[in-house]
C-alpha cells in the first residue's frame, strides 16, 4: 500500500489552447479510496493516466509513498489500471487472463495458481475459471479485469470508469462489490468517474473537477451539504441544487417571493441555492410560484418538475402525503438554514 501525492501538476497537450490539468495538489492517504469525479473533459481520467505513467507531466511531479515517479516507466510504479473496455485476451480462459501478467513476470506456477484462486473467490469468479471471455455476461467480464489487477498485489489501484459499459441494475451491483473489494484489500484506490451517484456512494473522499481544476476534495456529506462554489453545489447531488439569481436589497434576497436573508459582503445580486428536499410548500401561500411540469414518482420519493412564472425551472421533492398533479399551482419556501448563496461573478460561497 502507498499514499499517493500530486504537487502542483500541470499537464498540456501540444496545440491546446488550455490546461488539461491545471496545477493540480492533491493528497491521497495510504489504503484510502478517492473518486475523481467532474463532467467529460474536465482532467479526471488524464489525472489518472499521469499516475500510471500513460501521459507526460507538464509542470510539477508525482510521488507514489515517498517516491518520485514523475516520468519514470508505467512498469516501474507498482500500480494496477483498470479500464473502461475489459481488455481480455478473447482466446485465453478467465484462469490465464488473470495470471497472464504474473506469468510474464516469470511468478512461480504454483504461487500463480494461489493468487488467482484467492482473486476468483473474492470476485466470485471460481466456477468460471475455465471459461474463455465470450461465455461471461459483461459483469463478469468486468471482475475477471479487476481479477487480473488484484493478483498483482499493486501498491496503488487505478480505475477508468470501469462500469459505464454495464447496465444501470448491474452497475449498482458491482460498485457495492468494489467498495467491499477495497476494504478488504486495505488497497489504496483512485476510482474515476462522470457519475456523481456513482462518486457518493463509493468513496471516502471525492475530488470534484472543472476545466482541469481541482474545485473540492472532501467527504461526500461535506461536498453535499457544504459545497464551496456554485458548480459543485450543481454537480453533486441527484437531483441537481437549484441555483437562482436574484437581487438583494436592504440585506435580504427576493426571488419571486422566496425571500431570504444573505450574508454580510453580498454584491448587489447573488446567486441562491437550494436542495430539491429542502423545498417545501407554504402554509400560508406565500413563498416562490411555481407550476407543475411533470410528477416524477420513484417509489419512496416523488420528485415535481416545475417552472416559476418566468420560465425558470424547479426540482421539488413533494413530503410523504403531498400528491400535486400535472399543471397545478405550488407557492414553496425552504426550510430554515437551508439555502446557499454563492457570488455571481466568481461562483464562489458567501459564508
Amino acid at each position: 500500500m502507498a499514499s499517493v501525492t500530486f504537487e502542483n501538476v500541470s499537464i498540456v497537450y501540444p496545440g491546446a489552447a488550455r490546461r488539461s490539468v491545471d496545477r493540480l495538489d492533491l493528497e491521497i492517504a495510504d489504503g484510502e479510496f478517492l473518486v475523481l469525479v467532474g463532467p467529460s473533459g474536465c482532467g479526471k481520467s488524464t489525472t489518472l493516466r499521469a499516475l500510471a505513467g500513460l501521459e507526460d507531466v507538464s509542470a510539477g511531479r508525482i510521488l507514489i509513498g515517498d517516491r518520485d515517479v514523475t516520468g519514470t516507466q508505467p512498469r516501474d510504479r507498482d500500480i494496477a489500471m483498470v479500464f473502461q473496455n475489459y481488455a481480455l485476451y478473447p482466446h485465453y480462459t478467465v484462469r490465464e487472463n488473470m495470471g497472464f501478467a504474473l506469468k510474464l513476470a516469470k511468478v512461480p506456477k504454483t504461487e500463480i495458481v494461489e493468487r488467482v484462486d484467492r482473486a476468483a473467490r473474492m470476485l466470485d469468479l471460481t466456477d468460471y475459471l475455465d471459461r474463455k471471455p465470450k461465455e461471461l455476461s459483461g459483469g463478469q467480464r468486468q471482475r475477471v479485469a479487476m481479477g487480473r489487477a488484484i493478483v498483482r498485489d499493486p501498491r496503488v489501484f487505478l480505475m477508468d470508469e470501469p462500469l459505464s459499459n454495464l447496465d444501470a441494475k448491474l452497475r449498482v451491483a458491482t460498485r457495492s462489490q468494489i467498495a467491499k473489494l477495497q476494504r478488504d484489500l486495505h488497497t489504496t484506490m483512485i476510482y474515476v468517474t462522470h457519475d456523481q451517484v456513482e462518486a457518493m456512494t463509493m468513496g471516502d473522499r471525492v475530488a470534484v473537477l472543472q476545466d482541469g481544476i481541482l474545485q473540492q476534495v472532501d467527504t461526500p456529506r461535506e461536498l453535499y451539504h457544504n459545497p464551496v462554489n456554485a458548480f459543485v453545489a450543481g454537480f453533486i447531488g441527484s437531483p441537481a441544487m437549484n441555483l437562482f439569481q436574484a437581487p438583494v436589497a436592504d440585506g435580504r434576497v427576493d426571488l419571486r417571493g422566496f425571500g431570504e436573508p444573505v450574508p454580510p459582503g453580498a454584491g448587489r445580486r447573488v446567486t441562491v441555492g437550494v436542495r430539491p428536499e429542502h423545498l417545501r410548500i407554504a402554509a400560508d401561500g406565500d413563498g416562490l410560484r411555481v407550476t407543475v411540469d411533470l410528477v416524477e414518482e420513484l417509489g419512496a420519493d416523488s420528485y415535481l418538475h416545475c417552472s416559476t412564472d418566468d420560465g425558470h425551472p424547479v426540482v421539488y421533492r413533494a413530503e410523504q402525503g403531498v400528491h400535486p398533479r400535472k399543471g397545478e399551482t405550488l407557492h414553496l419556501e425552504a426550510h430554515d438554514g437551508e439555502v446557499r448563496f454563492f457570488d455571481v461573478e466568481t461562483g464562489a460561497r458567501l459564508r
